[in-house]
Order: structure tokens, then C-alpha cells, then sequence
């Protein structure tokens, strides 16, 4: 396997899809062009971590959505790291993930501020009262798939942490700049930074594969 960078840019995005998406169908070429969009937007704000991260979920969404992600969104992104990984002939998405984050990504699911039964309890729903049980061995379960290069494993234990994140911020229960939550903002939002590019490109590269029709398409009218 040869080495392939693995930090990507939205102007290099942005040139790469003017250069070939006159040979995408219709609705990837919305899909793409959204989800380049928000990367864009998210390298404006580097400072404001919560915009950060919120820009880079919002381009996240955009690249998976579709009327399946009503369902259940969860499985949305099990299909899409799986496709990603079946289509990421280099390898790149776990070089990102091993190369750059293994600390970061460590730290992160060893955090119980982002585990989503940890908060289930603290809320006072039963059958949580062994988060802590359940938290030793999501973290065992993590580090035997780094080992295994499991990528999909991998990518759906992270993005389940940060989308316990993600619903802090969205559904108000973080205060914005709050030192409480720095931490986690500051690693999700340099991870997102990496590996969103990397899903865009891995897309954009095989453009004709089925991705699903894109949630609210542009209506006339």
C-alpha cells in the first residue's frame, strides 16, 4: 500500500469536483456539491469550536443523507463507513484514523461525557445503571478493532461518541465556548476535519456507485 495524505482541503475539493462532476448523475452532484459546501464553511471558523464541529456534521449529513436516514440514522452510518471502506482501495480512511488520531480517538472513547448511556442514567432512564460495565467494554471492543484494522468497527464506535456530541450541542445542552466540553470538541472537530474531506473524496472517486437519492432535492416552485 502506498502512503496517501490524508488532509485534504476544501479549495481542493472544490477544484477536484469542478473538474469531473459534469460526468455525475443529478442527484450525487447535489449531494457532493452541499457537503463541499460545509467544509468551506467550517475552515472559516477554526477558532469557534463548536462552529467547527457543527459545519462538519452538517457536511457529514449531507454527503449520507436520504429518505432511509428517517429510519434510522445510526444504520445510515454503518452502510456508509462500510461502502467507504469497500471503496477506500488505499486504505486511507484507517491510515487517517491510525496515523493521526490513534491519541485523540483513544482519549475520546475514554470519555464518559460522550457515552450516550452514561447520560441515560444520569437522566434517570432504567437499565443503565451498568454504564459502567458497558463503557469497559466498549473501550476493550474499540482498541481489539484498532489492532484488527477494522475499519467500519472503528468509524461507527467513534462517530457514536460524537454524535452523543453532536445532540449536546443541537439540542442545547452545552453552553457555546463552555469550558466544560473543550476537550471533546477540540479532538472531534480536528478528526471531522480530516476524515469528512476524505469521505468526500473517496464519493466523489466513485461517483457512480448508489448513494441514495439526496434528502430535500431542489424543488421549482
Amino acid at each position: 500500500m502506498r502512503n496517501m495524505p490524508t488532509d485534504l482541503t476544501f479549495q481542493e475539493l472544490k477544484n477536484k469536483q469542478r473538474e469531473i462532476r459534469d460526468g455525475f448523475p443529478e442527484g450525487f452532484a447535489l449531494r457532493i456539491h452541499r457537503a463541499i459546501s460545509w467544509v468551506g464553511r467550517a475552515e472559516k471558523d477554526r477558532d469557534d469550536l463548536d462552529a467547527t464541529f457543527l459545519f462538519y456534521w452538517i457536511s457529514f449529513n449531507a454527503a449520507y443523507a436520504d429518505e432511509r436516514d428517517v429510519q434510522n440514522e445510526r444504520d445510515m452510518f454503518n452502510w456508509l463507513f462500510t461502502r467507504l471502506t469497500e471503496l477506500d482501495t488505499e486504505n486511507r480512511l484507517y491510515t487517517a484514523v491510525w496515523s493521526r488520531f490513534t491519541g485523540p480517538i483513544r482519549l475520546f472513547l475514554e470519555n464518559q461525557y460522550v457515552f450516550s448511556p452514561f447520560w441515560s442514567h444520569h437522566n434517570g432512564h432504567t437499565g443503565f445503571e451498568d454504564w459502567p460495565d458497558r463503557f469497559d467494554s466498549a473501550r476493550i471492543a474499540f482498541h481489539r478493532a484498532l489492532a484488527e484494522q477494522r475499519t467500519v468497527d472503528i468509524l461507527s464506535m467513534l462517530f457514536d461518541r460524537l454524535y452523543v456530541l453532536r445532540n449536546q450541542l443541537i439540542h442545547g445542552g452545552a453552553t457555546w465556548n463552555s469550558n466544560v466540553n473543550r476537550d471533546q470538541l477540540r479532538d472531534g472537530a480536528a478528526i471531522l476535519s480530516v476524515l469528512m474531506p476524505l469521505m468526500i473524496d473517496i464519493m466523489m472517486e466513485n461517483a457512480h456507485e448508489e448513494w441514495g437519492k439526496p434528502f430535500y432535492p431542489v424543488v421549482d416552485g
